[in-house]
């Protein structure tokens, strides 16, 4: 590995040094300048339109907002309303694309969100980055937002004491606009298909798929941001998807989705300590059909190719199960950071890198 690769997690709190020279703060400053000049020579637009409620609530300045995607999403939205509320959001904004399980119906009877809806599909909404835009737009910026998808959960040390509002002010204090978060993804501790998530009850995802890689993954400080691959996905099917996301953001006008939101701009923001971590949820019972359905729908990256060698892997091999010998029983946020997956944010030491 090159000096700015490291294996993840982290053995210790130092092993990856987030600093950075100055030719490389240069050299991400000029990125930054010349993707966000192409950015603004293309600004694109896209259909949006309120569902639920009738009509447009503005955000209050104690308001702590959280945009998400949903498509076909029910069995995640009960939990993942609980979980986002425990942590203190007060309002949630949704775009809800083109859904018909259930999904609209039940977020629209939800008092504290809002329901958008398009003409477009996730893929012309570039991969769902102009919807995002547009709405954070439509509700304020300079404020923060969590931005997520339906079935990504936050966790963070002490998150369950220490609400979001404290995050943000600590996050202030420091001088960090942004979360680094990488989307770690959890599985069943079996053969996947004996394990069923329906969201009809107020159980957690982690407590039916709760297992994660323990090792395996590579972290790499590139000019834009802190890229990380690896997990059950790349060991299984070779799938190369970015796991570095930022949930957590303040959002202004130098803001923008860039390329992807794996990458936002400003790039100079990107490079803080990873402190959180989003529990990811792809693999339950229904994992086969809704990979099939992902196939037949063509909306994700690639015309959907990384489902496309699941389903290819899975006909090949047969029943899926990922558990090897590092994998890890997740129990949690504090284990995440005994692990080296996360440092705790709320250490007294301000980050190297800000």
């Amino acid at each position: 590995m090159n000096k700015r690769q490291s294996p993840y997690p982290f053995r210790n709190p130092g092993d990856f040094d987030y600093g950075r020279t100055l030719f490389h703060r240069f050299g991400t400053w000029l990125d930054s300048r010349r993707v966000s000049s192409r950015r603004k020579s293309r600004t694109e637009t896209v259909p949006l339109s309120l569902l639920s409620p009738q009509t447009f609530r503005p955000l209050r300045s104690a308001d702590v907002p959280l945009l998400f995607l949903a498509h076909d999403d029910l069995k995640f939205m009960r939990s993942l309303l609980l979980h986002y509320r425990r942590l203190g959001v007060t309002r949630f904004i949704c775009v809800d694309d083109q859904s018909d399980d259930g999904t609209r119906a039940f977020l629209c009877a939800q008092p504290d969100v809002d329901v958008w809806t398009s003409g477009v599909r996730y893929r012309e909404a570039r991969r769902g980055k102009l919807w995002r835009e547009a709405l954070f737009a439509r509700y304020g910026k300079n404020r923060w937002y969590l931005n997520i998808d339906a079935d990504e959960y936050l966790v963070y040390d002490r998150c369950f004491e220490r609400p979001l509002p404290q995050l943000i002010a600590h996050l202030e204090s420091l001088g960090v606009r942004r979360l680094a978060a990488p989307m770690i993804d959890m599985y069943p501790g079996g053969e996947v298909s004996a394990f069923a998530f329906d969201g009809s009850t107020d159980a957690m995802p982690w407590e039916i798929a709760d297992c994660i890689d323990g090792s395996g993954y590579v972290i790499e400080k590139t000019k834009r941001f802190l890229s990380l691959a690896g997990g059950p996905r790349r060991r299984k099917f070779a799938a190369e998807a970015e796991m570095m996301k930022y949930p957590l953001m303040y959002w202004d006008d130098e803001c923008s989705f860039g390329i992807s939101i794996h990458q936002p701009l400003p790039f100079d923001r990107n490079f803080s300590p990873i402190c959180g971590v989003l529990l990811h949820f792809k693999f339950f019972a229904d994992y086969h059909e809704k990979t099939r359905q992902a196939v037949e729908d063509k909306q994700y990256f690639g015309g959907a190719r990384e489902y496309q060698r699941i389903l290819d892997t899975v006909a090949a091999s047969g029943e899926l199960d990922f558990v090897y010998q590092d994998t890890l029983k997740y129990s949690s946020p504090e284990q995440l950071i005994e692990h080296g997956f996360m440092r705790s944010v709320w250490s007294a030491d301000r980050p190297a890198e800000v």
